[in-house]
């Protein structure tokens, strides 16, 4: 049982003399070197102008041509969209902190951002296990694909892949409105992030700590599972074609997506990870790149360079358009 003293002192230290909830932190970034801010800026404006402008000309791909009006083009149009929305909150404001030499962010911004982040980065997990899923049935079950994947069952997954993200991100931030921060709170990433939050409070964590890594676990590790037991099914299968062109074209539909799983989840599990056992903000911030900017950058080329339909679409929009520029100066 507690003592009485033990009580006293853990009530003491809640005290609103010895803490209180500050109005803003400071994102220190990846370097505090003047020189480096102009590099860091344009490399960073540079992939995320290539990230906005790859994934909606691959938006506009999907939905311009009635022959991607498939599922497999459906989740992939849902993907390129989360993934603008998911850099779009972080990278914008780094930008401009960078452009008006200012650290600040205040502790309403710091908040939302971490909310728009988790529940973007969560329908990246979603959508990738889906789409898995759409491969399985694809290859497994090519005679009923179209009657199990039909439009309603693709809402559907789509629908529960949001709503479950958003109650996750709603959780996850709803605990560290409950954290106290002692003092002016200089974070070493250059966004909010959860685990850096937890990190850096001086109230007690142990209940935030657990509740983050077995929501990571389950709403993690559960997608992960069931995109691993779908690829296990999918090779199985294609084992059983006999012809070696058989083989190629089903697994050539998986390629696409297994290298974007791959970039995806080796990147946001190695930052985690590595996190969790060296404790080193500066390299988890520059490892936290690959899942936040590169991974949603390289989306749209994995898919479109890989990919005949894609690639066929997004001739006939530039090939449009080239007759338009051309029409308009005849």
């Amino acid at each position: 049982m507690m003592s009485f003293a033990s009580f006293r002192g853990q009530w003491n230290l809640m005290e609103p003399g010895n803490i209180t909830r500050i109005s803003k932190f400071l994102l220190l970034g990846f370097s505090e070197r003047p020189e480096l801010q102009p590099l860091i800026f344009g490399l960073f404006l540079s992939m995320y102008l290539i990230t906005v402008f790859g994934n909606l000309l691959l938006l506009l791909a999907v939905s311009s041509d009635s022959r991607l009006h498939t599922p497999m083009y459906f989740f992939l149009a849902n993907l390129s969209f989360v993934d603008i929305c998911f850099t779009s909150t972080t990278v914008p404001k780094m930008l401009w902190n960078i452009q008006t030499q200012t650290k600040v962010i205040t502790y309403e911004d710091c908040i939302t951002q971490m909310n728009f982040f988790i529940t973007f980065a969560g329908m990246d997990d979603f959508l990738l296990s889906v789409m898995a899923y759409d491969r399985f049935v694809a290859i497994c079950h090519p005679l009923q694909y179209m009657v199990i994947m039909n439009p309603r069952l693709c809402g559907l997954l789509v629908l529960v892949s949001w709503v479950t993200s958003v109650l996750h991100s709603l959780s996850q931030t709803s605990m560290v409105l409950w954290l106290f921060f002692c003092t002016e709170v200089e974070i070493p990433h250059y966004f909010c992030e959860l685990n850096q939050m937890i990190l850096l409070a001086c109230s007690d964590t142990f209940l935030d700590n657990l509740v983050m890594y077995f929501a990571a676990m389950l709403l993690a590790g559960g997608p992960l599972v069931g995109i691993l037991y779908s690829y296990s099914k999918i090779v199985f299968s294609i084992r059983g074609i006999s012809s070696a062109q058989g083989k190629y074209k089903a697994f050539s539909t998986c390629a696409s997506h297994l290298s974007v799983v791959s970039l995806f989840y080796c990147a946001s599990l190695g930052v985690y990870l590595s996190s969790a056992a060296t404790q080193s903000s500066r390299s988890s911030a520059t490892a936290s790149v690959m899942y936040t900017v590169v991974t949603p950058m390289l989306n749209p080329f994995i898919y479109s360079l890989r990919n005949r339909d894609i690639k066929r679409a997004l001739k006939r929009i530039v090939g449009i358009q080239c007759y338009k520029n051309q029409s308009s100066k005849g």
